[in-house]
């Protein structure tokens, strides 16, 4: 490498800078059209890469080519950065129970698919347009790297299927595991396999010495990545903005990439021994030590989870940019061939993985599923090995990335069916309320008593349920308290719990979260509301979409209302004569998109807000309300019941 070109000149600087402002600015479209593609169920790093290639030197041309070679820091910036955050999901105590399955299951994927990729690779060469010329040493450096690439799995991508199927259990954990560690592998192995393929190709054989001379690379890459974990840890020691946390991990993971450019520079000049350090090795290292031997593993999984979304469009964004059509359109099919081949050798490895860690029947038979996709890591690889390859590099990696698309397209929908063949997912169950206003309140204590009256008093139906049976109930005479032996989903559908429209949970923490969960997976009620004891449990609930009441600061704010707007409070709580508040779900479709102004509501009724899925929206007149959509209104009672009949079926 020629070490003039590692420091730009004044000129190069500035031309980097217009590029970049440039290239910042393709980002926000890159980023608008992934999501847009997500939203149909396409990967969102397949938005990022196809407006990469449309805005590219080879289509529309915004970015031109001789822009390329200014923006490649990037790569070097993100590529450290995919590291920090495989790193990251290597937490061994949340690992530990698993180990025995996931060591087994590990080593098959490593040894099958590797070996079998690297022997099918190596015989469809002739069917491969730019390996049908090169020699045997040059065909066996391509089909190492190529199956080194295709060990790669996508933590982040599991991650993401395993946060939104709330899947637990062995399975899961499993494949978590499995998907992780073969991350951190395939660096050391693609170290291995780019420093033989390197010798293959330079017409060299790969003796003592240049083994040994992998080793202490290796050893060296341990090493620094170990100090560079240290950095990390002091580094977000003394500082508590995210912000620069952020710009402080992204500069290191880039002097990663510049120290290992630098040292090879230097040493065959100074020494004529092309030394090196792999520093994606280096930045999984130090990911690790920090994840694992420091305080700040809190701290540092935030960084990267803010900065990952960021991170992922500039780098896939340029990638796109970066992979040549004409090839594309040329080795589809063999793309196509590839991916069946690594698919093959999945399953077989996964099989005999499986099989030697004497894993479930079930667990045999879908244990492939969750290790089709890719993303980071492998197409970090691809990228590097077709940068340091002239002539059938950029090829290589077209291929290579073409295949970790049909990857990320196909994979996330089999590792969610295999979450529910295992019945590890723990998706919300579907809401089937009857229309009327009811509410089961579990706890029985003056407080639910008290509010159990004030709910029959607004019309509602309100009933205890309580875990007590030695209470006399003759003080409560008006309200319908139930008596139940344990908390079970089967008491809960006794409860008709299922049919209500709210529930509200007034025991232990414990025990409310216990229901919560239940009530999630297999109820479905919409309006969920919790009192909490303690504060530290908030994020527990809120996972799982309660309303969250606690009461020490639920106090203070009631009183903070009444005194900077009495009105507005008075009202919200009903102490006005005659004024309500009150939900109501839009049921019917021809409500579909018409504007608040346009409603024919009493004259006495206001609309306060609506709430759409998750997301609150302060209304205003233009406001076009959707089927879905829960409508919170205030106005006399009467009113309030005529308007329910407007919206609902």
């Amino acid at each position: 490498m020629d070490f003039q070109n590692i420091l730009p000149d004044p000129e190069s600087a500035r031309e980097i800078l217009i590029y970049l402002a440039g290239f910042i600015c393709v980002l926000f479209a890159s980023d608008y059209f992934g999501k847009y593609l997500q939203k149909r169920k396409l990967p969102l790093i397949t938005g990022f890469l196809i407006l990469g290639m449309a805005l590219g030197p080879q289509l529309i041309g915004l970015i031109k080519k001789e822009a390329i070679p200014h923006l490649l820091f990037i790569n070097d910036m993100s590529l450290a950065f995919i590291a920090f955050a495989a790193g990251a999901e290597l937490y061994l105590k949340e690992i530990r129970g698993q180990i025995k399955s996931i060591v087994w299951n590990t080593v098959g994927q490593l040894v099958f698919t590797f070996g079998l990729s690297a022997f099918a690779v190596y015989s469809l060469s002739d069917h491969i347009p730019f390996m049908r010329e090169m020699s045997a040493h040059h065909k066996m450096a391509v089909a190492l790297m190529t199956a080194t690439i295709f060990v790669a799995r996508s933590p982040s991508s599991a991650i993401a299927v395993i946060n939104e199927m709330r899947a637990k259990g062995p399975f899961t954990q499993t494949a978590i595991g499995v998907t992780v560690i073969i991350d951190v592998l395939v660096i050391i192995l693609f170290t291995i396999c780019f420093a033989i393929a390197s010798t293959l190709i330079g017409g060299g054989e790969v003796n003592f010495k240049a083994i040994l001379l992998l080793l202490v690379e290796l050893v060296d890459s341990v090493f620094f990545g170990f100090l560079l974990g240290k950095i990390i840890s002091g580094m977000l020691k003394i500082t508590g903005r995210n912000f620069l946390r952020t710009a402080l991990l992204l500069l290191i993971g880039y002097l990663a990439f510049y120290a290992s450019h630098l040292l090879q520079a230097y040493s065959e000049e100074l020494i004529g021994i092309e030394l090196h350090f792999e520093p994606l090795l280096v930045c999984i290292t130090a990911s690790f030590i920090v994840t694992n031997r420091s305080e700040f593993r809190v701290e540092f999984q935030e960084v990267i989870d803010k900065t990952g979304p960021f991170i992922y469009v500039a780098f896939f964004t340029l990638t796109g940019v970066m992979m040549s059509l004409d090839v594309i359109v040329e080795i589809w099919s063999i793309a196509l061939m590839l991916f069946a081949v690594r698919l093959i050798t999945i399953m077989i490895g996964a099989y005999v993985g499986s099989t030697l860690a004497r894993d479930e029947k079930l667990h045999k038979r879908i244990s492939w599923m969750p290790y089709v996709t890719q993303a980071g890591v492998g197409l970090g690889l691809a990228i590097e090995a077709g940068g340091e390859f002239s002539g059938w590099g950029n090829e290589f990696a077209t291929l290579i990335i073409a295949v970790i698309v049909m990857n990320q397209i196909v994979g996330p929908p089999l590792f969610k069916w295999a979450l529910n063949l295992a019945k590890e997912s723990r998706l919300k169950a579907d809401s089937t309320q009857d229309g009327i206003r009811d509410a089961i309140i579990f706890g029985l204590e003056d407080s639910s008593l008290a509010l159990a009256r004030q709910l029959q008093n607004h019309g509602w139906e309100a009933k205890i349920a309580s875990l007590r049976n030695q209470v006399d109930t003759a003080l409560a005479k008006d309200v319908d308290i139930r008596f139940i032996d344990s908390i079970s989903v089967a008491n809960l559908r006794k409860l008709d719990a299922h049919k209500s429209e709210s529930i509200i949970l007034m025991l232990s923490d414990e025990q409310n979260f216990q229901l919560c969960e239940m009530i999630y997976e297999h109820i479905g009620t919409q309006n969920v509301v919790v009192r909490l004891q303690k504060r530290t449990n908030f994020s527990r609930f809120h996972e799982l979409g309660a309303l969250i009441v606690e009461p020490a600061t639920a106090i203070v704010s009631l009183l903070d209302h009444f005194v900077r707007s009495p009105g507005a409070a008075s009202l919200l709580l009903g102490m006005e004569k005659g004024q309500e508040t009150i939900d109501i779900e839009v049921q019917d479709k021809s409500m579909q998109g018409i504007a608040i102004r346009d409603l024919k509501l009493p004259t006495d009724v206001v609309v306060l807000s609506v709430r759409r899925k998750d997301q609150m929206i302060i209304s205003h007149g233009y406001t076009r309300i959707r089927r879905g959509d829960v409508i919170t209104l205030i106005g006399p009672l009467e009113s309030l019941e005529n308007t329910r009949l407007l919206f609902e079926k």
